[in-house]
């Protein structure tokens, strides 16, 4: 039985993020391990003193998680709610081998702004951090998934996200395209050029060939832009992506399209990590 790992923080968001994957808890037979992460000061953490007032905190916070996942949409399904308080999401890794969990499942707003140059959202913290997939659910919970759009820049590094994001969309019977968005950058290819390195993509990740078929080769101004109304224009209802994971500079200076798409798309998007 698949683990998978629902973050919430009791808004309308996350519980987007639950009802979904309690759908597809029932459809699929997997197991929600609930995670909500504490906000408390450090002060508070490092001391070694543990105060009434955070004994009575602790117990609130159990208490309003307990009510909150009394709902009928979870009845039947094997729960294992987790309390924990991390100082940054890179230890989340440690609660994925410590939980055996396999997938995460989440809600996002995303960000804008100042907010977003210098904070990100949640999902983009998880998503860079994380070293299994991440689903990020929107405005609306999700009770199945038809057409998905899987966007990589055909390089080597993605055949393994690749290969996984087609497993996932076997999994839940869920149809496949790819996409290949060109930019008028340095990066800019010819059809020819685009077409030549799909052909070796395919050959290197010894996929049958005619999944060839499934690739659509789109022009926009970024490669954000593209995907997002590449999926829009195509009634896709799932965005499935590779990301490095990159962090500290590196991210700064470079980002992740995987991230700005995951921020700004209204679709839910997957994300695999690229294995470095």
């Amino acid at each position: 039985m698949k683990r998978v790992l629902v973050p919430v923080d009791f808004s309308n968001q996350s519980e987007n993020a639950l009802i979904t994957a309690a759908n597809f808890a029932k459809k699929f037979d997997f197991e929600l391990v609930i995670l909500h992460m504490l906000e408390i000061s450090n002060a508070v953490v490092t001391n070694n003193v543990t105060t009434k007032e955070t004994i009575f905190y602790l117990k609130l916070i159990e208490k309003k998680l307990n009510e909150f996942l009394d709902k009928d949409y979870l009845r039947d399904i094997k729960i294992t709610p987790i309390i924990k308080h991390y100082k940054i999401f890179s230890e989340l890794n440690e609660l994925y081998e410590e939980e055996k969990i396999t997938f995460v499942m989440m809600g996002s707003q995303g960000a804008t702004g100042f907010k977003e140059l210098f904070i990100g959202s949640n999902a983009q913290k998880v998503i860079r951090n994380s070293d299994v997939p991440v689903l990020v659910i929107k405005n609306k919970p999700m009770h199945t998934f038809e057409n998905a759009i899987f966007a990589c820049d055909f390089s080597e590094d993605s055949i393994d996200a690749y290969k996984k994001a087609r497993k996932f969309a076997k999994r839940i019977n869920c149809k496949m395209k790819m996409v290949y968005v060109n930019t008028p950058s340095k990066s800019f290819k010819s059809s020819a050029e685009m077409r030549e390195i799909v052909r070796e993509f395919f050959e290197k990740a010894g996929t049958s060939a005619h999944h060839i078929k499934d690739v659509q080769y789109i022009s926009d101004y970024t490669i954000e832009s593209g995907i997002i109304n590449f999926a829009k224009n195509h009634n896709a209802d799932i965005i499935a992506m590779a990301t490095h994971g990159r962090k500290g500079l590196a991210h700064f200076f470079d980002g992740s399209i995987t991230e700005d798409v995951a921020n700004h798309s209204p679709l839910p998007v997957l994300s695999f990590k690229i294995e470095s």
